[in-house]
């Protein structure tokens, strides 16, 4: 499966009826429920990361992968700006890219 195959697949049951689909009800939540759920699940993958523990830092990765396009839909973000983004910074060092970033 690809991202863009998951992007698909999310943008479908988020047109699904909330009692069939846990997608739908977790987009019917809002933007800010996404992005809880998304964190919770970039925790859990930094935890089975430090644990070292292969197989549950997969599945914690997938995790973490979905609720990160939910929460792109919630907001209206398509995966295709994310990867022109992506796209724009490679050939780019990351210490250049982060230093031509404004300071707050």
């Amino acid at each position: 499966m690809t991202l863009d195959e998951l992007a698909e697949i999310i943008a479908g049951r988020a047109l699904a009826d909330t009692s069939e689909s846990w997608t739908a009800r977790l987009l019917e939540k809002g933007p800010e429920k996404c992005a809880q759920k998304f964190g919770e699940e970039a925790i859990e993958a930094v935890i089975e990361a430090v644990r070292g523990d292969s197989a549950a830092l997969t599945a914690e990765a997938a995790d973490v992968l979905f609720h990160l396009l939910v929460m792109l839909y919630s907001r209206g973000v398509p995966l295709s700006d994310v990867m022109d983004e992506l796209s724009r910074r490679q050939g780019t060092s990351g210490l250049a890219e982060k230093a031509a970033r404004k300071k707050d």
